[in-house]
């Protein structure tokens, strides 16, 4: 017998999470997020990177809700498009480490050996060193940039989602169902995929919500360090970087930004924590 029933387990989980009103507060305040995201153009009054000499350092006001920076620039038009930036960076680095992550902890802790020896040693190589020093090293070599950023984050991440996922895996592959499929002479490839992974499903749903918060806001800090997003990127960590040196007269400029980072984590960590209760069998009631 499987240890869970796809449909009747998804089912109740959707129930609660419905019935969570952090889940609901959390996904109202992100599809808000996307939807500014996908529609920046539409929505920011101005073109964020169009500089104006003649309007530096404006306080809020009609014209500009949170000011000017001292480029000219408008900074609620350059919030709008860091929500672009932020949001990209916490899902592709989630989406990405999660599968490369899931695909070869799998793999170790299903075939064990020399495979799985191999690839826990990468794991415990990656982990023997601090996560933000590891991070700010990795983009050092790289350069600093969006991209290098993103990848030194992915290479880091996986790590975490392959050692649970390999923890797990050496549990289910002793169980019944599956002892009983390779009886039965399913290939190595359909237990994994059809008996395996929907088991670990959740757990990953639920890590994999919490990695796009983390990254977001390890990201914002590599840039706020100079060491992510390059000027004139607008994005919310080198927004408060280059906005610093005007917190004495235009706070907002600092405070803005900040903000949304925090209200995004928030909101993000909200649909996880719901998920969490939701997709776990011992805490739903």
């Amino acid at each position: 017998m499987e240890l869970t029933e796809p449909r009747s387990f998804f089912y109740k989980a959707l129930r609660q999470l419905l019935r969570n009103k952090q889940a609901i507060l959390g996904f109202a305040v992100l599809l808000v997020l996307v939807l500014a995201a996908v529609f920046a153009e539409q929505i920011a009054p101005y073109n964020p990177y169009k500089t104006n000499y003649t309007n530096v350092k404006q306080p809020p006001s009609a014209a500009h809700v949170i000011g000017t920076d001292e480029l000219g620039r408008d900074g609620f038009s350059r919030l709008i498009y860091g929500a672009r930036i932020s949001l990209l960076v916490g899902v592709s680095v989630s989406a990405i480490s999660t599968t490369v992550g899931v695909a070869l902890g799998a793999i170790a802790g299903y075939f064990g050996g020399a495979v799985d020896m191999i690839i826990m040693r990468a794991v415990d190589l990656f982990m023997a060193f601090p996560f933000l020093v590891l991070a700010i090293a990795l983009v050092a070599v790289f350069g600093p940039s969006l991209f290098n950023m993103m990848l030194a984050l992915t290479l880091l991440y996986w790590i975490w989602f392959a050692r649970l996922v390999r923890g797990m895996v050496l549990t289910l592959r002793e169980t019944e169902f599956v002892v009983g499929a390779k009886a039965a002479g399913a290939s190595d490839i359909a237990i994994i995929f059809r008996h395996i992974l929907p088991n670990v499903f959740p757990v990953v749903v639920v890590q994999g919500s919490f990695s796009v918060a983390d990254a977001i806001l390890i990201a914002a800090g590599l840039s706020y360090l100079g060491l992510g997003a390059q000027p004139p990127t607008a994005e919310w960590g080198s927004m408060l970087s280059n906005s610093k040196e005007l917190m004495r007269i235009l706070p907002v400029l600092s405070i803005a930004p900040g903000v949304a980072i925090m209200i995004t984590v928030l909101a993000i960590n909200f649909i996880g924590d719901a998920l969490r209760d939701a997709l776990d069998p011992t805490l739903r009631q």
